[in-house]
This record gives structure tokens, C-alpha cells and sequence, in this order.
């Protein structure tokens, strides 16, 4: 049982040593993923938001950069945030950039939205650096459990007043309609295929049209006649996306229907 442990957490405690890189115990890490869930067990796939909002694309674990954009932007809840996923893997503080994030969220729920993207499962993590971080920082893989259980539970998607559908990857064959992302069941691993799955891994192809096969091994790469269709059908203007690195920042393509934003600290998407 969780007994009394969870008045005991000092949040504003938590941030203030995740701010400075510090790591947060085990029990604080599991008790913090316990309240996010809690939250997040009611929050749609699809979660609505207003502007202003500054999007900010894929961390991977690089801390420092995530400091530097909170100086830059504005912190949390002075500013408001939508991350659009890839929080982990590849940099060496994954451990301090998601949970300085999950503090941020049980602390300002309104001001703060973290998507999942490919990077947020367990397969992926074990093989590109998160689960052996947290074993090297930890001395076991509780904290990593607890981090991707929590996972399972982020949202897949955002729509920016109703005019700005924001995902970490790109769209899918199975998804023609925003509805049809609101009715998935997101409370799992991502699955090898399917809607989810194309939704953290597709990539949007300059040079074709339609649905084709992605090298990535998942998902699929898509045309500027499906962004077309979609945003049409769907009474909306714009796709923002991150999961592609793009030497500038960000990227605008398909005739100002699609971007892809990357997470350069002074390259933040401001909608609003």
C-alpha cells in the first residue's frame, strides 16, 4: 500500500532539484506517475487546448536544452506548453527531462500537455538508452517501470482552437476523421501496427502522394493530398508534428498545411 506517502510529496520541492538535474527518489518518481495517471485516466485522446500555446518537439533526453528553452519561453505556468513526445532515449538525462515534465504536469495540469510519441514505450526504450539509464542512475529498473506505465496513459493527440491538429509523428490510413483518434484505446504499448502506431511513426513525403510504405519500419510515409483530405474533412487548417529533425528548427511544407518542429531551444512553435 501506498499508506501516507502520497500528502508527504513536496512538489514545489521536486521541481526546484529537477531544475538543478538533480534525481528524484524512487518512491517520489513512483508516487508522481501514480498522480499523473490518476489525471490522465480521464483526459481525452484528442485533448483540446487554446492559444497561446508554444509547442516544443522532441527533447531526447537533452536537459539542458529543455532548461534553456524554459529561459528562453518562458517557464511553466508563466508560459503554456504542448510537447509533442520523444522525451527519452538518445541524450544522457532522460531520467531529469521526464521527470522534471511530470512534476510540471501534477503541479500545473492546465498549463502543460505531454504527447506520447515513439520513443514513450517499452520496447524502444530498452534498446536506445532510458531503461539502462535509469538502471545505471537507480540501481534497478523500478523507476523505469514506473515511467513507462505512465506512458501508456499520455494522449496521442491535441487540437489547438479547433484549427491546429498537433501529433508527434503524422497521420494515418486507418484515421480519416479526429473522431475516429478520439474512440482508440490508448492504455497499452503501442502496438507494431495500426492507428496508434501511425500516429508516432508516419512521416509526410514531398514527393508522394497517398500511403507508402515508410523505411522507418512503422507507420507509413503520406502526401500532401492526404494532409488535404484530412484537414478538409475535419474542419481544420494545420498539422504540427514533430519526429523528424530539421536543421532550422522547424519545417513548413505541403503549400503552409504541415510543420514539422523541432526542439532547438530557440525554435519553438508559438500558436496564438
Amino acid at each position: 500500500g501506498r499508506g501516507g506517502w502520497g500528502r508527504m510529496l513536496n512538489l514545489d520541492s521536486c521541481i526546484e532539484r529537477c531544475y538543478r538535474c538533480e534525481l528524484l527518489s524512487e518512491l517520489e518518481v513512483e508516487e508522481l506517475c501514480f498522480r499523473l495517471k490518476e489525471q490522465l485516466m480521464d483526459t481525452p485522446n484528442v485533448k483540446a487546448l487554446k492559444a497561446p500555446v508554444t509547442v516544443v518537439g522532441d527533447i531526447h533526453g537533452q536537459f539542458y536544452d529543455l532548461v534553456e528553452l524554459f529561459r528562453v519561453s518562458g517557464t511553466c505556468p508563466d508560459t503554456n506548453y504542448l510537447f509533442l513526445g520523444d522525451y527519452v532515449d538518445r541524450g544522457i538525462h532522460s531520467v531529469q527531462v521526464i521527470s522534471l515534465l511530470v512534476c510540471l504536469c501534477v503541479r500545473y495540469p492546465n498549463r502543460i500537455t505531454l504527447l506520447r510519441g515513439n520513443h514513450e514505450t517499452r520496447q524502444i526504450t530498452q534498446v536506445y538508452g532510458f531503461y539502462a539509464e535509469c538502471v545505471r542512475k537507480y540501481g534497478d529498473a523500478r523507476v523505469w517501470t514506473a515511467f513507462t506505465d505512465l506512458f501508456d496513459f499520455l494522449c496521442v493527440s491535441a487540437v489547438i482552437e479547433d484549427t491546429v491538429f498537433c501529433v508527434h509523428a503524422g497521420l494515418s490510413p486507418s484515421v480519416l476523421t479526429v473522431e475516429q483518434i478520439a474512440v482508440l484505446d490508448r492504455f497499452h504499448e503501442i502496438p507494431s501496427d495500426g492507428a496508434l502506431a501511425d500516429l508516432v511513426w508516419s512521416d509526410p513525403d514531398q514527393q508522394r502522394e497517398g500511403f507508402n510504405q515508410s523505411n522507418r519500419g512503422a507507420g507509413y510515409t503520406f502526401g500532401e493530398d492526404i494532409v488535404e483530405r484530412f484537414l478538409q474533412v475535419n474542419g481544420l487548417q494545420h498539422v504540427l508534428r514533430a519526429h523528424q529533425l530539421c536543421m532550422e528548427g522547424y519545417q513548413v511544407m505541403f503549400s503552409d498545411r504541415l510543420s514539422t518542429v523541432w526542439s532547438a531551444p530557440n525554435y519553438c512553435y508559438r500558436c496564438g
